[in-house]
């Protein structure tokens, strides 16, 4: 990913009261999540139903930040998936380049930015997951998000290299009634789909702590807030996610 995405005037107006100052570091554990796992589905695949319903039963697992990124290249059999959106495809092409892939596919789940499975396969997500823990390369640096009246308060550890902080809005869940192609029939459940998306601030590694209005999340109505630590390839594409956590709408 280059720069910003899914980013609206107001959101880029709201940067201006975007306050950074220094922190103290906090545990990496704090917040209790093992991984990240990013969902490339779309309500027009058959084949992504399975993979749908591994991801909310990820969301309610507790310890996985699970986020579902609604691409736009299946509207074309008949039916407009109704959460789809091209920069959720760009995303996607954006981490195929990341890891070396030709083409993109659904459902495929990217874990941690680093690594890719099929998104039905929740034991094979859960254990790469771990695996990832065991070796150093999950969550290392510390995120913890909290709502503080008409505030969100981030608090990011310190850790080693450079990263963005990407706050990804999402519904908690949805339930479509989808009258035309592959799924044509069918009511489907939808966890954690992805409505909105901005790199707000740069981490240097120094610990710090973002003060954000709460508006950003409650205008448009979205349910809860992933917020993302993650680091850059040298030609801008999406590199690994070293830390993550997530705030929900005191309505969720």
């Amino acid at each position: 990913m280059t720069g910003p995405v899914f980013i609206k005037s107001r959101m880029l107006l709201a940067l201006v009261a975007l306050s950074i100052i220094a922190a103290s570091p906090v545990s990496a554990a704090e917040n209790g999540y093992k991984g990240v796992v990013e969902l490339f589905t779309s309500q027009g695949c058959s084949s992504c139903p399975p993979a749908d319903a591994v991801l909310g039963e990820l969301a309610r697992q507790g310890d996985v930040v699970a986020l579902a990124y609604h691409v736009d290249y299946w509207n074309y059999l008949g039916w407009k998936d109704t959460f789809s959106s091209e920069q959720s495809t760009k995303r996607q092409y954006d981490y195929a380049r990341t890891l070396g892939r030709k083409s993109v596919y659904t459902p495929q789940a990217v874990i941690n930015g680093r690594d890719h499975l099929n998104g039905a396969d929740r034991r094979g997500i859960n254990a790469k997951m771990d695996s990832f823990d065991r070796a150093g390369r999950g969550l290392v640096v510390p995120v913890n998000a909290v709502q503080d009246g008409d505030k969100i308060k981030i608090d990011i550890g310190s850790g080693e290299g450079k990263a963005n902080i990407l706050l990804v809005y999402f519904d908690r869940e949805n339930t479509v009634d989808v009258k035309r192609g592959e799924n044509r029939g069918r009511k489907l459940t939808y966890w954690h789909s992805v409505k909105d998306m901005q790199t707000v601030a740069m981490w240097d590694g120094e610990a710090m702590e973002l003060v954000l209005p709460k508006s950003l999340m409650d205008a448009d109505g979205h349910d809860g807030c992933a917020i993302l630590l993650q680091t850059m390839k040298s030609d801008g594409v999406p590199g690994p996610i070293i830390g993550a956590d997530i705030v929900m709408s005191a309505e969720s």
